[in-house]
């Protein structure tokens, strides 16, 4: 079982690879738009012909100026169906590797013979999966925003194949102080907040480049979003997923401290691992109160979003890489 989830990811790395260059080419394909090119004029084909031309003989001539597409109307719309194929393959493809990946996981569990989160390269699998199956959800949802795509399946294949070639840890059974059931309860629940906080910041991060391309801005990294849907739906779906998964985040925070009274004796003791918990929750509870506040302005609400998710990030690596403390499960 554990061979096979090894090989599993290694699908699922090569999988996200293959939907990412399919959402790349319907990137670069698919601002083109089929659009009707208006006729040429018809003209009455006995027109040269003499005074003397009957309306018959010029009714009977055959008319070879009939309106027909252009050649430019037909490339463009076999481009944009190309660009259409391409989007949906690409969906396909990245449905395939949540499959894929939700596969490899299961087996990882039975394997260890647990859940398959003990470690950090565990839990940034289950993490990145969370996160592409949210956006699978959204895209049902939602489905114009599937050029998306391209930047969730780049973020995917990075955070697979980092899981992969850096943070691979062999099966062992879980250290002592995680055998409980607040295990499920405080890890599951901070696996689901991260997963769509994942998955938040990729819209977040799009709208800053959108919404300066609207203003008129054509330099790098604003050129990226020419293909972009509106930065005001971006701007949305960044707020409905944070508001979603904030109260999962708190909750588990919460849980952590319970399960911190049983396992040590205290709620709180400033442990890294915790210390960097409270910073992002300050940071995600600053975003939902800036977003309600109509004086602050969106782009600094989208920065407070990419803010946070840094600090989940330095919360999940950098903590277990740098630091010392009583949540040093990282395995590496």
């Amino acid at each position: 079982m554990s061979a096979l989830s090894d090989q599993l990811m290694t699908i699922t790395t090569l999988v996200y690879l293959l939907a990412m260059i399919g959402h790349a080419v319907e990137y670069a394909l698919g601002n083109s738009r089929a659009r009707a090119v208006a006729a040429p004029a018809r003209e009455l084909v006995g027109a040269a012909v003499g005074a003397g031309s009957t309306p018959a003989t010029r009714r009977d001539a055959p008319d070879l100026t009939a309106a027909r597409p252009t050649v430019a109307a037909t490339s463009t719309e076999r481009t944009a169906r190309r660009a259409e194929l391409a989007g949906r393959v690409a969906v396909g493809l990245t449905a395939l590797g949540a499959a894929a990946h939700l596969a490899g996981l299961v087996t990882r569990g039975l394997a260890a013979d647990r859940m398959p989160w003990g470690n950090m390269y565990e839990f940034v699998l289950t993490v990145s999966f969370i996160g592409v199956a949210a956006w699978l959800v959204v895209l049902v949802k939602v489905p114009s925003l599937r050029r998306l795509g391209l930047f969730l399946t780049l973020v995917m294949v990075l955070l697979v194949a980092t899981a992969e070639l850096v943070l691979y840890t062999p099966i062992v059974p879980l250290v002592p102080a995680l055998n409980s059931y607040w295990f499920i309860v405080h890890v599951s629940t901070i696996v689901f907040a991260s997963g769509l906080f994942l998955l938040g910041v990729v819209p977040a991060a799009a709208y800053l480049m959108r919404a300066g391309y609207e203003q008129g801005k054509r330099s790098f990294p604003y050129t990226l979003a020419k293909r972009l849907p509106a930065a005001a739906g971006l701007e949305r779906l960044t707020f409905v997923l944070h508001a979603f998964s904030f109260p999962i985040f708190t909750f588990a925070v919460i849980a952590g401290a319970i399960w911190a009274e049983a396992a040590w004796g205290r709620p709180w003791g400033w442990d890294p691992k915790e210390t960097w918990a409270f910073i992002s929750w300050v940071i995600y509870a600053g975003y939902l109160h800036a977003r309600a506040t109509p004086s602050v302005k969106r782009n600094v609400v989208a920065w407070l979003a990419i803010l946070g998710f840094l600090t989940v990030l330095m919360n999940l690596f950098g903590v277990n890489i740098f630091f010392e403390g009583l949540h040093s499960y990282g395995g590496i």
